[in-house]
């Protein structure tokens, strides 16, 4: 089967690329470069097709879905990053809703009716039942947030418009790399926390900031499901192979387990063997104080298990991406 593959020079794209290409997909990577690694898809592919160019481009999206015999789409292509929907909101309203519209009318006039999109948790806002199941109204606190609630009511319009089968997986903290050190995580700037703890390890930083410890958790800190990044791959292989023609799914993806900050820092500590400080400051506005993942749904549809998702596996993954390639895929 033919697969493009929207935003395949980012993370998540390109490690799921990778399995995809492994179990026999034929992968077109799309991404306009703007914050993906073209080494990433190489690495992933093998040497893959790759189109660059960008989502509100239509007819550059149609004409490769005709061109390519393409048969669905995986779409990764987004702006991810809190803080900056916060200052650019008219931005991460046009990359991600008006480019994931973009998409959805290139789909339609090439014919093509199966999609997976890469989602967040980030639509829940700030839930007060945890863990959070699908069902959980949806209450974004963030331009970000919003953006991708709304491309999930895109994706219905099309799916009772057009017929359009769609899975919207609903990440919760991606995090990790691949085993064997060749794919991971390299943002500019870096905003994601276990990134940012082994920089310090690598003396890149002088220290973490530790935003609140007087949180109602058990060690004051914020708590987060992190998932590691091949299992997210995994359950966009599964959600392919499960998604028909007018169907309509939403999951969550998360490993079900909540680690805190400190807890992060601490086994850091141990998985680098470096010491790395860290200074407690004030709460960041919206910072939920947990946020878990209810995962039974995708188990049930998917049949989709976190493999890789403890937290030493991912600390252990990403210090080895981070130890051989310190400055990301720049001096790769």
């Amino acid at each position: 089967m033919k697969i493009l593959v929207t935003g395949a020079a980012g993370y998540i794209g390109s490690h799921t690329c990778r399995l995809l290409t492994e179990t026999g997909y034929q992968v077109v990577g799309y991404d306009n470069l703007s914050r993906g690694h073209h080494i990433a898809f190489e690495r992933a592919t093998g040497g893959g097709t790759f189109v660059q160019g960008d989502l509100l481009d239509t007819a550059l999206l149609r004409n490769t879905l005709k061109e390519k015999s393409i048969e669905a789409v995986v779409h990764f292509a987004a702006l991810g990053l809190v803080g900056e929907s916060v200052e650019y909101p008219q931005r991460y309203h046009r990359n991600n809703v008006e480019g994931s519209s973009s998409l959805l009318r290139a789909m339609q006039e090439a014919g093509v009716r199966r999609l997976v999109v890469s989602s967040t948790t980030a639509i829940y806002g700030q839930p007060e039942e945890m863990p959070i199941r699908e069902d959980t109204p949806p209450a974004p606190i963030n331009p970000y947030g919003q953006s991708k609630l709304d491309v999930e009511y895109l994706l219905q319009e099309a799916c009772e418009r057009d017929g359009l089968g769609f899975v919207a997986l609903r990440y919760f903290n991606a995090a990790g790399a691949s085993l064997d050190g060749m794919l991971g995580e390299a943002h500019e700037p870096e905003t994601h926390l276990i990134p940012i703890v082994l920089q310090v390890a690598l003396g890149q930083r002088e220290q973490i900031c530790i935003f609140g410890d007087d949180y109602p958790t058990p060690d004051g800190t914020c708590v987060r499901d992190y998932v590691h990044v091949n299992d997210l791959a995994d359950a966009h292989l599964r959600a392919l192979n499960t998604l028909n023609p007018g169907q309509r799914i939403q999951l969550n993806l998360g490993s079900g387990v909540g680690t805190s900050v400190l807890e992060i820092v601490e086994h850091a500590r141990k998985v680098t063997g470096h010491d790395i400080p860290a200074e407690i400051g004030a709460r960041r506005s919206g910072d939920p104080p947990w946020l878990i993942a209810d995962n039974s749904r995708a188990k049930q549809i998917l049949g989709w298990t976190p493999e890789y998702s403890s937290l030493d596996s991912i600390l252990t993954s990403a210090w080895r991406w981070h130890q051989r390639h310190p400055q990301g895929y720049e001096t790769t």
